[in-house]
């Protein structure tokens, strides 16, 4: 099929999940680029129905999303959860849409792109309708990966993710938001000396996110690797065309509201000094490099909220085996993880 739309000055646009989170960044970072939209189609579930957004002075009534909702559509955003999208996205194809993916429903098929345009926008072109976002937390990290395996090839990779709340959606922000809100109230009414802390109330989470870290994101598998992690593992794999490259990972959610942290430590085929690795980052589109210890300088979420690109520092050579390197990875997951990349991949198609 042609995977290139059909040459348009606008193009009609719909956004399933247009409420949630990474909906609203859609449409943020729409107006922001510019992209030019004639008809826009807010689909959300029936919760939202009626609710009124307003895009570029304009106001929009949600639609509750169903099968019939996409006559006449050019492109679908679609970010409403893996079970909603494998019940629409292929009707949505089936009327002419290009449906760009952000849920977990069609990554890993062998007939559907899992893209980084910064990465691998070549695999765009075998789209047959539907083209998958990767998992934030493996978006952030195959930029630079992409870069050490270019000039010294990848042997392996091992990290471990700081995720915060805002992976998990917009009710898990407001559980961290009121967890914290009621334990500064218990704490301000205990004795000096006193440090016990009461429980507070737990209902997305599998345990308290306040002032806590929870080792597990997604259920566990069989191999005692959770979901999250063994998407890092086949998605990078797949994005970076390296099958069998050794991938390990350990995912862990955080009580920040935005942006993922992680560290990555690779061992590549050849040796390359961090110094060069450094230089070839500052080079490459979508990343920028924040790497001064001795001005006490390295990404932080706090930093990466709301930018676009991927910020990479603590950049050394792994002094316990030949040819690794250390980094540390920072980006908002809502923008570069999920929205941004998203409409990167719409671009690429028109």
């Amino acid at each position: 099929m042609d995977t290139m739309l059909k040459k348009k000055e606008k193009y009609n646009v719909a956004i399933m999940g247009a409420t949630g989170a990474v909906g609203t960044q859609f449409l943020s970072i729409l107006d922001e680029r510019n992209f030019p939209i004639d008809e826009l189609r807010l689909l959300a579930s029936e919760r939202s129905k009626g609710k009124i957004i307003t895009f570029r002075g304009k106001e929009h009534k949600v639609q509750v999303a169903g099968e019939n909702s996409f006559s006449g559509i050019d492109i679908v955003l679609a970010s409403a959860g893996a079970s909603r999208s494998k019940e629409f996205l292929p009707a949505a194809a089936g009327a002419g849409a290009v449906c760009v993916d952000n849920s977990s429903a069609f990554r890993m098929d062998e007939e559907v792109p899992l893209v980084v345009p910064e990465v691998n926008p070549h695999a765009v072109k075998t789209h047959k309708g539907i083209i998958a976002n990767p998992n934030c937390s493996t978006i952030q990290m195959v930029l630079p990966l992409s870069v050490a395996h270019k000039a010294a090839g990848l042997k392996r990779v091992v990290v471990s993710t700081y995720q915060s709340v805002s992976g998990a959606g917009q009710n898990n922000i407001l559980e961290l938001e009121r967890q914290v809100k009621g334990l500064c109230e218990k704490a301000s009414h205990y004795s000096a000396g006193e440090h016990t802390v009461s429980p507070c109330e737990v209902n997305k989470f599998p345990y308290q996110i306040a002032y806590n870290l929870i080792p597990q994101i997604d259920v566990f598998l069989e191999n005692n690797y959770t979901k999250e992690e063994m998407k890092m593992v086949e998605e990078t794999r797949k994005i970076l065309e390296i099958p069998d490259l050794a991938v390990t990972a350990t995912c862990v959610r955080v009580p920040v509201y935005y942006a993922h942290s992680e560290s990555v430590n690779i061992e590549t085929q050849k040796k390359i000094f961090a110094k060069e690795l450094a230089e070839l980052l500052r080079k490459f589109p979508g990343v920028t490099v924040v790497d001064d210890p001795e001005k006490a300088q390295y990404p932080m979420p706090l930093n990466a909220e709301g930018k676009d690109d991927v910020f990479v520092g603590r950049i050394r050579n792994d002094e316990s085996v030949d040819n690794g390197i250390n980094m540390w990875v920072v980006s908002d997951n809502l923008r570069k993880g999920a929205a941004l990349n998203t409409i990167q991949i719409a671009e690429l198609l028109i």
